[in-house]
C-alpha cells in the first residue's frame, strides 16, 4: 500500500473506518478545513483495492476544498468512500456503523450522497450521526443534489457559450452527454428546454432507456467511443473522473468542455492540450457546484429557492474564471485554482484548523 502521509501530504486528517461485523471497510478524508468543516460526499464503489480507494478519496477531498472555495461557503473540503458494491454490501447496518464514525469527528467532516448513496441512506446514517446533509425532503432535508448539480453545470454551460459563440445558449447546438445517471438526466432536460440537440451514452443499458421514454428526440449511443465520433459542439462528462485522457482531447470536435463529473483531467498537462486544440473548459469543480450548494443550504434549514438562486451564481462565477483565464493568460483550470486558493488564503487565514 502506498504511503499515506507521501500520498496525503496536503490533506490534514485520513481516517480508515473498520467494522467487521457489518462488513465495514471506508475512508474519511479531510482536505482543509481553513474555511470552515469539511463538506463531501459519501462514495460507496467497488474499488479493486484499497489503495485505488485511498487514492480516490484523497483527489476526491481536495477537490471539495477547491469546490467549496470557489463557489463562497465557509466550508472546507473532505470526502468518503466506503469500498464494496452498493448493489449487493449496503444494509442498514453497515450506513449506521458508518454514521458512528462521522459522528466520532465531531462535525469537522459533514457528509452527503455520492455515487452509490441515495438521500434515503444519508437518513440511515443520520440515525447515528448529527452531521449529515443530503436527507430525504420527508426527514427536513434538500433530497437529491444532483437536480441543482445540473442546473448549476447548465449555468457554467450557458457561460461557456457565450464566451464561445456570443450568446449564453446552447439553442441549436449538438451537446453530447456522457452519463445519463444523477446527473446527466436532469441535464438532458435543461438543455432539451433550451432548443439544443443531445446525444447521450452510458454503461447502464437502463439509464439510456429511461432518457430515451421521457425524451424521445433524444438520441441515444451505446459507448464513449461512438459518441465522440459524433460532431458535437459541446462535450459533457457527466460519469466518473478521468474522462479527459490525452486520446479523448485528440478525438474531440466540441469547442466547449462542460460537465459535471469530478476531476475529469486525467492528468496534469491536460488541461493546457485542451487549450492549444482550441476547446475551452470550464472546470469541474466550478460547474458542479451547484449539488453542493444545495446541500450546503440544509445546514440552515432547507429552501429550495433560494439555493436554486444561490446555483445561478455558477453562472458569473464561470465568467469570472474566464476573465481570470484570459487576464493571467492561463487555462481555466489554473485560473479556477488560483481563485480558490486566493479565497482559502485571505479568509482561511482567519480560521485555520477547524474544530467544533
Amino acid at each position: 500500500m502506498s504511503d499515506v502521509f507521501e500520498l496525503g501530504s496536503e490533506h490534514e486528517q485520513v481516517v480508515f473506518c473498520n467494522d467487521p461485523a457489518s462488513g465495514l471497510r471506508a475512508i474519511i478524508a479531510l482536505h482543509s478545513t481553513a474555511l470552515g468543516p469539511g463538506l463531501g460526499g459519501t462514495r460507496f464503489y467497488p474499488y479493486g483495492s484499497t489503495d485505488e480507494a485511498l487514492r480516490d478519496v484523497l483527489n476526491l477531498a481536495r477537490g471539495m476544498t477547491y469546490k467549496n472555495a470557489l463557489a463562497g461557503l465557509d466550508l472546507g473540503g473532505g470526502k468518503a468512500v466506503i469500498i464494496g458494491d452498493p448493489s449487493t454490501d449496503k444494509s442498514e447496518e453497515l450506513l449506521r456503523a458508518y454514521g458512528r464514525f462521522v459522528q466520532s469527528l465531531n462535525g469537522r467532516y459533514l457528509t452527503a450522497c455520492d455515487v452509490g448513496t441515495y438521500s434515503v441512506d444519508m437518513d440511515v446514517v443520520a440515525r447515528e450521526s448529527r452531521f449529515v446533509t443530503g436527507r430525504t425532503v420527508a426527514n427536513g432535508g434538500a433530497g437529491d443534489s444532483s437536480v441543482l448539480t445540473a442546473y448549476g453545470v447548465f449555468q457554467g454551460m450557458r457561460a461557456s457559450a457565450e464566451a464561445v459563440w456570443g450568446e449564453p445558449t446552447l439553442a441549436g447546438r449538438t451537446v453530447g452527454i456522457a452519463g445519463v445517471g444523477k446527473v446527466g438526466r436532469h441535464l438532458v432536460r435543461h438543455l432539451t428546454d433550451d432548443g439544443a440537440r443531445v446525444v447521450v451514452t452510458d454503461v447502464n443499458a437502463e439509464a439510456l432507456l429511461r432518457v430515451s421514454e421521457e425524451f424521445p428526440d433524444v438520441k441515444g449511443v451505446s459507448s464513449t467511443k461512438s459518441l465522440l465520433a459524433e460532431r458535437l459542439d459541446v462535450y459533457s462528462p457527466n460519469a466518473l473522473g478521468g474522462a479527459l485522457t490525452d486520446e479523448v482531447v485528440e478525438t474531440l470536435t466540441a469547442k466547449i468542455v462542460c460537465g459535471g463529473a469530478n476531476n475529469q483531467l486525467a492528468h496534469a498537462g491536460v488541461e493546457k492540450r485542451l487549450e492549444e486544440r482550441g476547446i475551452l473548459y470550464a472546470p469541474d469543480f466550478c460547474v458542479n457546484s451547484g449539488g453542493v450548494i444545495q446541500v450546503a443550504d440544509e445546514l440552515h434549514g432547507f429552501d429550495f429557492e433560494r439555493a436554486k438562486q444561490r446555483a445561478s451564481g455558477i453562472f458569473e462565477t464561470t465568467r469570472k474564471v474566464f476573465e481570470v483565464a484570459r487576464t493571467d493568460g492561463v487555462p481555466p483550470a489554473i485560473a479556477a485554482d488560483r481563485l480558490a486558493e486566493r479565497r482559502i488564503r485571505d479568509v482561511g487565514r482567519l480560521r485555520g484548523l477547524y474544530l467544533r
